[in-house]
């Protein structure tokens, strides 16, 4: 016979047995704390949950040798001091439902977790004590509580991290990537708390200081406050609010403008019961939310604060408790991609005031480069101590002093036609692709056209109050300069039309629903059974996108008509995979939909007015103020703005005149 598979190693049975404490902490203490930056998270989740209002921490050498919150809370007496480090032991569930959470805190494993791995000492105080109490934890062997002098509060110091676990210490890195996570934490969690003063020093730097926030001095959002302090100034400047409730769940923060994004995720903070999460459900919603607005490789940023009533939330799915998983996943992404789209079209045609600034940069004298001198030849010369009141430069030529003065004449009076005269173009020539972008347009409404008129006959100094300000030249055959009462705006005429029929296109797919193509042969795609069963079941969603699909045995779906805006050459078996995908990771489908949004865009993006197109006053006028109506029109489908403001105090100082 042949010999058997040789063993891959030499087990040795040994009986069954329960570990040492210390072991089993220290087992636990590797699911909580990973890194200095989860133990101070830990520490800071229990002083909020205490009530402190001021809290400070103190790292040296990135959290590895030394971390020291102090807080203002209630404190804990000596008998509670000797339980907080007890495994599973805890003052934040009030019965014995897992699901009635209202803290921060509470797996049972933070503190013990953290005296098995270093030397842990804790001295706590309560308001009306007459004294303090302290106690030691230094791997995992716990001393009892001795009289201690301290202020009400707590103050938990942790030195030798991971001295126990030597083999965890060759995973950290370096300690200025240390302090930076330890940062990032404790800003995740004061976002959520805009009253709490925080800061966090490392070794003489101080790279975190927030004051608490109330809103009283200034009357601002004591919130935008804060997340200003943490995000930036640009997002102080560029977010829009956020307050929306749902079946009991309530949904609030400030989101950016669509202008204002980056190339990572980074600058998206989400939170659940004032618990910052990285939920896929919640990543999910934000970007179907701006998937109108943005290019798939850019992200908006935003901070968003979901209330949700505790039995409809599980947050101990995760040992680090950064996952969290919702009953109703529908009502929270349907909450979400709701809000967010009625703040961005209650935007209208806003735009960043970072793409004004970023024009303004580029402007600047230190950032230009200087011009070359080969105009006249006028480049210096050794100076040849002769007459002439020309030093250090060569004498210039009749021809030269000729073409100089020239240039510098007045511009003579323009006598053409006036500008009125040439009104033929019409907003609502906007509302339908045209054939082709030369096509000559509409003639305007008696309305508008008398108020144009009336815009192109206005003087410097009287101009009308639209936002937009009216069309004063065309540069580039690209660009429109308007003049504003306090400033200009530069218009790029193709990507602002291009906004404009785009969301007049999706206006008629509103109302009109997305038309049907039917299949010559139907195609049957072949799945899982479980995601067979799920497009099945949502097949009535799935037809008003214009997929109109059914059940064909096990593990398959048979596709009959498809969207007409697709074409003839879909990949149907590819876009229905991932809506099945999307089913089953979100319950939710996005591939039809932005398939469906990347289409009307291209429609949008070839019917619109090309660079290079001449247009009249009248044109670029009526082009102004259908962008002043339309929602969204400060960016175009790609999230790229369509008009750059320029205020006229910040023109000034590039002059030198403020």
């Amino acid at each position: 016979m042949p010999a058997g598979p040789a063993p891959r190693y030499n087990a040795t049975i040994m009986p069954i047995r329960l570990l040492p404490e210390t072991l089993v902490n220290r087992i636990a203490a590797g699911e909580v704390v990973e890194r200095p930056a989860a133990a101070v998270k830990e520490l800071v989740e229990n002083a909020l949950d205490a009530g402190a209002r001021r809290i400070d921490v103190t790292l040296r050498d990135g959290g590895k040798a030394l971390i020291q919150v102090v807080d203002d809370g209630g404190g804990m007496t000596a008998e509670e001091l000797s339980l907080a480090v007890e495994r599973h032991a805890t003052s934040k569930l009030p019965g014995d439902d897992l699901l009635n959470i209202h803290t921060l805190g509470f797996r049972g494993e933070a503190l013990p977790s953290i005296g098995a791995v270093s030397r842990l000492t804790i001295t706590s105080r309560q308001p009306g004590s007459d004294s303090a109490w302290a106690l030691t934890v230094e791997g995992g062997a716990k001393g009892r509580p001795v009289p201690a002098a301290h202020p009400v509060g707590t103050r938990i110091e942790v030195r030798d991290l991971f001295y126990a676990t030597p083999a965890r210490l060759k995973f950290l890195k370096t300690t200025r990537t240390e302090t930076d996570h330890a940062v990032d934490v404790v800003q995740r969690l004061a976002m959520a708390h805009p009253d709490v003063a925080f800061t966090v020093a490392d070794e003489g730097r101080t790279p975190l200081r927030l004051p608490a926030q109330t809103g009283t001095l200034n009357g601002e959002d004591p919130l935008l406050a804060r997340l200003g302090a943490i995000m930036g100034r640009e997002f102080q400047e560029n977010a829009l609010p956020i307050d929306a409730r749902r079946e009991g769940v309530r949904l609030y923060g400030h989101i950016g403008l669509p202008t204002l994004n980056k190339n990572t995720a980074a600058g998206q903070y989400l939170f659940v019961n004032g618990r910052p999460v990285r939920d896929k459900l919640l990543l999910g919603a934000v970007r179907g939310a701006y998937a109108d607005f943005l290019a798939r490789d850019r992200h908006p940023l935003l901070a968003l604060f979901l209330d949700i009533p505790c039995e409809d939330v599980d947050v101990n799915v995760h040992p680090a408790k950064t996952e969290v998983r919702f009953r109703d996943q529908g009502l929270v992404r349907g909450l979400i991609v709701g809000a967010l789209k009625h703040a961005l079209a209650g935007a209208g045609h806003r735009a960043s005031t970072t793409v004004g600034q970023a024009a303004l940069a580029s402007f600047r004298a230190d950032g230009a480069k200087p011009i070359p001198q080969t105009a006249f030849q006028w480049q210096p010369q050794p100076h040849s101590g002769g007459g002439g009141g020309w030093p250090g430069l060569a004498r210039p030529t009749a021809g030269q002093v000729e073409a100089a003065r020239a240039f510098q004449a007045p511009v003579a009076a323009w006598d053409g036609p006036a500008p009125a005269a040439a009104l033929t173009y019409a907003p609502s020539a906007l509302a339908e692709v045209p054939a082709s972008t030369d096509a000559a347009p509409g003639p305007i409404p008696p309305g508008l056209a008398a108020a144009v008129a009336a815009m192109a006959q206005t003087g410097a100094d009287d101009v009308p109050d639209f936002p937009l300000g009216i069309a004063r030249a065309q540069v580039h055959q690209t660009y429109i300069v308007s003049q504003t009462r306090d400033g200009m705006v530069i218009v790029d005429q193709h990507a602002a039309h291009e906004r404009l029929v785009y969301e007049r296109i999706k206006q008629s797919m509103v109302a009109q629903g997305v038309k049907r193509q039917m299949l010559l042969i139907p195609e049957v795609v072949e799945l899982e059974e479980a995601a067979a069963t799920r497009l099945a079941e949502r097949s009535d969603e799935l037809a008003e996108l214009g997929l109109c699909l059914e059940s064909f045995g096990t593990g398959a779906v048979v596709v009959r008509e498809i969207p007409a805006l697709l074409g003839a050459k879909a990949d149907i078996k590819a876009l229905v995979t991932d809506i099945a995908d999307e089913l089953a990771e979100l319950g939710d489908q996005h591939a039809l939909k932005e398939r469906l949004e990347e289409v009307c865009s291209s429609m949008a993006c070839h019917g619109s007015v090309r660079a290079g197109r001449v247009l009249t006053v009248g044109e670029m006028d009526a082009l102004l103020r259908e962008m002043e109506a339309t929602p969204h029109s400060g960016q175009c489908n790609h999230g790229r703005p369509t008009y750059v403001e320029l205020k006229l105090t910040d023109i000034e100082r590039l002059f030198g005149r403020r």
